[in-house]
């Protein structure tokens, strides 16, 4: 198993940069926003915490790719790094502190690149979660103070805790009867959104959760966390991994239930 331990060392630097920045300008009466073509925002702090990790990655790993939401693709070659500088970036310009960097580092083998390290920083709830391939998923403020992560050991659907982000997704794939069904079997549902419902998986404080359409950055260092916890993390095709465009996470006793629930055709 190779140790991926510099590299997660590497991560956590980044993020405690792209914290210091982000928290710099988070609130702030003049911060600037912008429409993408996508309709979705972005804000100056977005662009600046990306291209403050690239520039360090292009000194410390000159050798390793970079993939970005804001600036794309740069380099080639078997190590990529993943990059959403802000997830939650619409909680980030109306001041909700819900939302986060992430950092991942991808690397080329069978089934194309998968997530071998992940950091998820939110520095405004002050939290800070991470995970390296074969060294387990933790959380804490620093790589020195940390508790091991674990999902839950809930396995009954009727017992579960289901998290999403919103309803408009499910209803255009049209599987909002199935989210609505699932919805309505499980113990308890909350819209907690973005990063946030991955993280609680790996810590065990929900069982299942999923979303119907992401972007590879948005799930590369989740998936990281996710599976390092225990749990499994998949696309709703049951794809494992974060390529599928959308995903479903769970405790992995219930990753089937939860599938077949979001996958029946009415």
């Amino acid at each position: 198993m190779p140790d991926y331990h510099d590299d997660l060392r590497l991560a956590h630097v980044l993020a405690d940069a792209a914290d210091r920045a982000t928290m710099a300008r988070f609130k702030a009466l003049d911060l600037k926003v912008e429409t993408k073509p996508d309709m979705t925002p972005v804000s100056e702090a977005d662009k600046a915490a990306e291209e403050l990790i690239r520039g360090q990655l292009q000194r410390a790993r000159p050798r390793d790719a970079i993939l970005g939401e804001e600036y794309g693709v740069e380099g080639t070659g078997p190590r990529r790094w993943v990059i959403d500088p802000i997830d939650g970036t619409k909680n980030y310009v109306r001041g909700v502190p819900v939302w986060a960097t992430l950092i991942s580092l991808m690397e080329a083998g069978e089934g194309g690149y998968q997530p071998v390290v992940g950091v998820v920083s939110a520095p405004a709830l002050n939290r800070r979660w991470w995970a390296a391939k074969g060294g387990g998923a933790y959380t804490g403020r620093s790589l020195t103070s940390a508790t091991r992560l674990q999902v839950s050991k809930v396995s009954r659907i009727q017992d579960a805790s289901f998290a999403y982000s919103s309803l408009t997704g499910w209803e255009q794939r049209g599987q909002l009867d199935g989210f609505m069904e699932l919805q309505r079997a499980v113990w308890r549902t909350r819209g907690y959104g973005d990063f946030w419902p991955y993280m609680m998986v790996a810590e065990g404080s929900i069982d299942i959760c999923a979303e119907p359409e992401l972007s590879l950055w948005d799930m590369a260092a989740c998936a990281a966390v996710v599976a390092e916890a225990g749990g499994t993390f998949t696309g709703l095709d049951g794809q494992p991994g974060p390529h599928s465009g959308n995903a479903a996470a769970s405790n992995g006793l219930l990753h089937d239930e939860l599938l077949g629930y979001l996958n029946q055709q009415y």
